[in-house]
């Protein structure tokens, strides 16, 4: 394979643009952690490289505080996504943001993505990192009031509902952290589980029970969003005996976990029931040439040093298929 060295191309610390006539090295698909660390880590191996997604950050910018990155005792997730894009501005990494993959399919060896805006672009691998998006509920009303009481994020959404009153349907981690969060907020707050008990890791449990303004509310399923222009309240019905109640409530964030963005992909790698992409102890998927990073993956542990580890391997093995096998 040829390849030339890429680092430092950068012109006044621009990433420079992609372009449909090139053929890439290594296609990033997506900008968040993972993918940020793919790409630094291929174009320091002097690949031509590539990058897109919507916005450098990803999920990481509807974070608040950060305190698990070693090394970073604490940090925001806007000033984490800018550093990493001044780190990624280190590199000549070919940027294209503000759009997203809608198909990846196979050219011979080569692989080609098509965007949103019915680009394409081609690369001799790609490595897929879109992380992954808020799970919905699927309930009546969760799409009518979408921004008009229904949220998703409570880090994000939160202190609009300063002094009121709010539901956080869900009791994993995420769920109790947005409770957590809004005790600090809202005039109070109610945890609705669909499980008989909390399935948060027990630190948080502990810290939910030291909050005198948040109840919990375990074994229901909420079956309906209501409201007239903005939300009123939800409907959850007892799975013990089938009785329905309701909540009144002036907010309901949604906080019961990720679905993997891997539609674009499923027509060509192999995923799980759960959509996760399926990739080996190489981050290789059933596709030659083609890999995966962080939490778009069957990888369980959904943080972000994981990602980012996930994805400086990616482009590793990525680098030795390109000398090995292309």
């Amino acid at each position: 394979m040829d390849f030339n060295l890429n680092l430092g191309c950068i012109d006044d610390g621009n990433l420079e643009g992609i372009s449909e006539s090139s053929l890439y090295d290594v296609l990033v698909v997506g900008t968040g952690p993972a993918a940020v660390s793919s790409a630094v880590y291929a174009a320091r191996k002097g690949l031509k490289t590539a990058m897109i997604g919507l916005k450098i950050g990803g999920q990481v910018l509807d974070t608040k505080d950060i305190e698990n990155i070693i090394g970073v005792p604490k940090t925001t997730g806007m000033e984490y996504a800018e550093n990493l894009e001044k780190h990624l501005k280190e590199y000549c990494v070919a940027l294209k943001e503000g759009t997203y993959v809608t198909n990846l399919e196979a050219d011979g060896k080569d692989k080609i993505v098509t965007t949103s805006d019915n680009k394409k672009y081609k690369s001799k691998t790609v490595i897929i990192a879109t992380g992954a998006k808020w799970r919905e509920l699927n309930v009546p009303g969760e799409q009518e009031y979408k921004g008009k009481g229904v949220h998703y994020c409570a880090t994000c959404d939160g202190p609009f509902y300063k002094g009121l009153d709010v539901a956080i349907v869900g009791g994993g981690n995420s769920g109790v952290e947005a409770a957590l969060d809004m005790s600090g907020i809202a005039k109070s707050g109610t945890v609705v589980e669909f499980m008989p008990e909390l399935k948060a890791d027990k630190v948080l449990i502990d810290k939910l029970g030291e909050r005198n303004n948040v109840k919990v509310i375990t074994n229901v399923a909420t079956t309906e969003i209501f409201g007239e222009d903005f939300t009123k309240g939800l409907k959850y019905k007892n799975r013990a005996d089938d009785s329905i109640s309701d909540l009144n409530i002036d907010g309901v964030f949604i906080e019961i976990g990720l679905t993997p963005n891997s539609e674009f992909a499923k027509n060509l790698v192999e995923t799980n029931r759960f959509g996760e992409i399926i990739i080996n102890e190489n981050n290789m998927t059933n596709v030659k040439g083609v890999f995966a990073a962080g939490d778009v993956t069957t990888v369980k542990q959904k943080q972000i040093v994981i990602s980012v580890g996930e994805g400086a391997k990616a482009a590793l093995n990525a680098f030795e298929y390109l000398i090995k096998e292309y």
